[in-house]
């Protein structure tokens, strides 16, 4: 009989079970690695899914439940009514002379904060020297608190005294002294409000109109100046204004919703909230929530607020043509 002989095995059969064992320890260790990929993965998203939740998705679903009921004094519904918080919030008077005094704040501020904004994105793009450090300077004051920005501008600058800044400039060019806040005819308290928005956010859209301006290409530019628009308001009306026409759509949608969410500056500045010359909707939900405890109807109107937002965006969007192409 003759002898078995690992010769006469096929090279393909003999190392068929080393292939499989290492197979199986690759497909192991493929298996671990995955876990840790995954269990890292968690680890670095459960918590931001945690304090989503928390924070985010069951405010809004409680805050949902709490404007069909009746809740004052306490978080815990008390009982069902229906859309009465919502019938009784658009039937306010105080809420709807609010609103009044949202689109009065938004006629000042978007065009106002357009223009200039717009104005120095230029002048700061033009400067050829030290143009980090002007942009720097610009945009600082966006990083000003809200709070200590309106109490400066109530306590020195325009405190109706005669020590007030606005008050001693008047005095250079011999004027009365004025209470600025508080004098209701004329309603000089804008003043107060729309140069302090002015000042806190300025800077945010002037960079929004920088980064616009360096994507409009140099060439344009130079065949423009070859067609004998070398410079002035010819080329910024026939290239720089339309090329800058996604940033400049960017900037109205985000200072219209910022004006909808005009909160410290009112309350701070016009008597912690309580004047009526000037209160905007987040103030007197505020005050009609948290200081009055009706947290019900509180929730009806920021809801009703919300859907105002979201289709004034939307419908602004549309009509500007956001998104297109230039």
């Amino acid at each position: 009989m003759k002898a078995f002989s690992s010769r006469s095995i096929p090279p393909e059969t003999a190392f068929a079970p080393a292939e499989g064992a290492q197979a199986q320890r690759g497909k192991r260790v493929a298996k671990r690695q995955s876990k840790k990929t995954t269990l890292v993965f968690w680890c670095f998203v459960g918590p931001l899914l945690i304090g989503l939740l928390v924070f985010f998705f069951i405010p809004i679903v409680w805050g949902i439940i709490l404007s069909f009921s009746q809740a004052r004094s306490t978080l815990t519904p008390t009982g069902f009514v229906g859309f009465g918080n919502y019938q009784a919030m658009l039937s306010d008077p105080y809420f709807v002379g609010s609103l009044g005094t949202f689109f009065v704040f938004a006629l000042f501020i978007v065009p106002t904060t357009f223009i200039c904004a717009l104005g120095l994105a230029l002048l700061v793009n033009s400067v050829k020297v030290a143009q980090g450090f002007f942009r720097l300077v610009f945009f600082l004051p966006t990083a000003c608190s809200y709070v200590i920005a309106s109490v400066i501008w109530k306590m020195n600058i325009f405190n109706g005294t005669f020590y007030g800044l606005a008050n001693q400039l008047l005095q250079g060019f011999h004027l009365p002294p004025v209470d600025w806040i508080f004098t209701a005819s004329p309603p000089l308290y804008w003043v107060v409000l729309v140069t302090v928005r002015l000042w806190l956010q300025l800077g945010l859209y002037m960079i929004i109109f920088i980064a616009g301006l360096q994507e409009i290409p140099n060439e344009l530019y130079e065949a423009a100046a070859v067609d004998g628009a070398a410079g002035g308001w010819k080329r910024f009306i026939n290239i720089t204004f339309p090329l800058l026409r996604n940033a400049s759509i960017s900037i109205l949608l985000l200072n219209v919703i910022a004006a909808f969410q005009a909160f410290d500056e009112f309350f701070n500045i016009m008597s912690n909230g309580n004047a009526i010359l000037a209160r905007p909707p987040l103030v007197y939900l505020y005050s009609v929530a948290l200081t009055g405890g009706n947290y019900g109807y509180g929730e009806a109107g920021a809801l009703i607020l919300t859907i105002i937002i979201v289709c004034f965006t939307l419908l602004q969007g549309r009509l500007l043509g956001f998104g297109k192409a230039n």
